[in-house]
């Protein structure tokens, strides 16, 4: 943590020239990277707003709220989760020429390609806003919480690419294997469900769902937006996700600096 923080101006620096250069020589530039979640968004909208007429989603403690606001509001993690994952897989293959100067301190490579996509996931988090008082939502303090939910999304993104990155330098089929898996942790984590649809008959299953740390992110942001409780009030499953995510950034660093002298050999 602390050669992230020494480095903290050339990771900002380095983040956002990887952020502009992705789209670079494109005419609509970086455009081209709000346009996949925009549509995907706009097509739910109009299959269950429109088509099936699904105007509302029970939420926890009796809230009602639109459908594709609630959908969006899992979404909107999402895109930046399943997004940032692909680039940090990436990052020390994309930067090899980096990885070979001996001065250089590639361990900041993986955190660079995660802050990059943090960006896309600011816009969207304005969108999801938007959406959310055109609806006619009324805020609470407990919309504050959204930068904490943002962070332990953050944090939990950069202990991932520290073993990924790593791992896929020796393994490229990692790379195959976490395409495929995103797949199956979309529908694992309660994006377009509710966990309280399993009904009170379901406990280990649903202890099971919330072992996935993705399950606190995605109902942290939907607790901000439509009035659940306070981060703190769920004491459990907060250390639960901090704990995990401490223990899988330790192990990633271990990972990466055991890996790191024959990276150069490798790439």
């Amino acid at each position: 943590m602390t050669e992230i923080w020494k480095e903290r101006r050339l990771i900002w620096k380095l983040a956002k020239n990887d952020f502009k250069k992705r789209y670079a020589g494109s005419y609509m530039g970086v455009l081209w990277a709000l346009v996949q979640p925009v549509i995907t968004v706009v097509l739910y909208y109009f299959v269950f707003e429109v088509v099936f007429q699904n105007r509302a989603a029970l939420l926890a403690g009796g809230i009602t709220a639109p459908y594709v606001l609630y959908l969006t509001a899992g979404l909107v993690p999402w895109f930046y989760f399943s997004e940032a994952i692909m680039q940090g897989l990436y990052a020390l293959l994309e930067y090899n020429y980096l990885v070979k100067k001996v001065v250089f301190k590639i361990e900041i490579l993986p955190v660079i390609k995660v802050i990059a996509a943090s960006f896309i996931h600011l816009f969207f988090v304005g969108v999801l806003l938007i959406i959310y008082f055109v609806y006619g939502q009324v805020p609470t303090l407990k919309i504050l919480q959204i930068p904490y939910y943002s962070f332990c999304l953050l944090a939990l993104l950069v202990a991932t690419a520290y073993v990924t990155s790593a791992v896929v330098v020796f393994f490229r089929d990692l790379a195959q294997i976490i395409s495929i898996s995103l797949q199956v942790l979309m529908w694992a984590t309660p994006i377009m469900w509710d966990l309280a649809q399993l009904g009170g008959g379901h406990p280990v299953l649903c202890f099971i769902f919330k072992l996935n740390p993705l399950y606190y992110i995605v109902s942290g942001y939907r607790n901000a937006l439509f009035g659940g409780g306070w981060f703190w009030q769920t004491p459990a499953l907060t250390l639960y996700f901090w704990g995990f995510t401490i223990l899988l950034f330790l192990f990633g660093r271990w990972v990466f600096r055991r890996l790191k002298p024959h990276f150069a050999d490798v790439l």
